[in-house]
């Protein structure tokens, strides 16, 4: 696996030479470094960033264990065992925190000696989140397929205390990710199962609106471009990355995406979308205009280097890629960004 992985980021490197692209061979980005974590068999899932403290975690959700690197060097720090499928990771920056979510075993660790400081009730299946900044509050899904229920929910919790503050209830049983928007009311899911993307109002948790996704099956990862009011949601049925209007539900513009993602980010300052897929490339799309967009060159990445998070202040995405079914090796990868022209 790891030949073919060096064979295609040679391949992509010749056509983007060939093509006028720059000395690096992949436009506006290179792989600059990689490390290995031999002995890993199952899958990672999200990462988290402590730029503070020098610090990247990533969720070992088959080890059960949270992996912390240095952020500047990419070298594996600590492993800390001992978590129930870890998934989700929420860094609190006024605290010095980290949440881990790992189903009804969720814990707030400090982030600077990784010790257990309170756990929290979710429900079980907890699993994909995110953080109102702002407001202080934690939005988690539980319930689904996984844990055998029928139904799904949207938990609002206060992470400092471990308050609950309601919840919305999905009648399917497979809710995936969301973002909360930072400045407004709404929080946008998708509700995978149903091929949904759905509106959530994140003070009384009523649910304002349902789009249904037509392009695609299965949309489940998401981004948001909150200043121009623009999603981005990935559907993985076929692979498809969808620009939404924010205000309408409609599509903007619509791109093959790679196969197997699981994390979609946004970078406002380079205004380009980055899609991780686990089928070996890295898809970035770069914004002209909200109504606009076109592809950069393809990234070779290793097999299912499925999850990614970006660090602004280094220009740098951090991939992670999952032994999982291709028995490669697991690795940290991590992708240096050129500054917009």
């Amino acid at each position: 696996m790891r030949s073919a992985y060096l064979a295609a980021c040679a391949a992509l490197a010749l056509t983007a030479l060939v093509g006028g692209a720059s000395a690096q061979g992949l436009g506006p980005m290179r792989v600059a470094g990689h490390t290995d974590l031999p002995g890993y068999t199952g899958d990672f899932d999200h990462f988290a960033v402590d730029t503070a403290d020098n610090r990247l975690f990533l969720a070992g959700e088959d080890g059960g264990a949270l992996e912390v690197f240095n952020l500047k060097t990419g070298a594996l720090v600590k492993s800390v065992p001992g978590f129930e499928a870890p998934h989700s990771l929420i860094y609190l920056p006024d605290t010095h925190e980290l949440v881990v979510i790992a189903g009804e075993g969720s814990r707030v660790l400090d982030a600077r000696t990784l010790a257990v400081k309170r756990t929290l009730k979710f429900g079980s299946g907890a699993d994909s989140a995110a953080y109102d900044a702002a407001r202080k509050r934690l939005y988690v899904v539980t319930g689904g397929k996984d844990v055998k229920m029928k139904t799904s929910a949207l938990v609002e919790i206060d992470p400092y205390t471990g308050k609950s503050y309601g919840k919305t209830v999905f009648d399917g049983d497979h809710t995936e990710a969301l973002v909360v928007e930072a400045k407004g009311d709404r929080i946008f899911i998708n509700q995978t199962d149903k091929n949904l993307l759905d509106v959530v109002d994140k003070r009384t948790h009523a649910i304002k609106a349902r789009w249904p996704v037509t392009a695609a099956q299965q949309n489940a990862p998401i981004a948001y471009d909150e200043a121009h009011r623009r999603l981005f949601v990935v559907a993985r049925a076929p692979g498809k990355l969808l620009v939404v209007d924010a205000d309408t539900g409609k599509t903007v513009q619509a791109f093959d995406a790679p196969a197997r993602v699981d994390q979609v980010v946004w970078d406002p300052t380079g205004r380009r979308v980055f899609v991780c897929g686990g089928d070996g490339r890295l898809q970035v799309i770069e914004q002209d205009s909200p109504d606009s967009y076109r592809a950069l060159p393809d990234v070779a990445t290793p097999p299912a280097a499925k999850t990614c998070v970006y660090a602004p202040s280094m220009h740098r995405l951090y991939l992670a890629a999952s032994p999982g079914e291709t028995k490669s090796m697991a690795q940290l990868v991590w992708v240096d960004v050129a500054p917009r022209r």
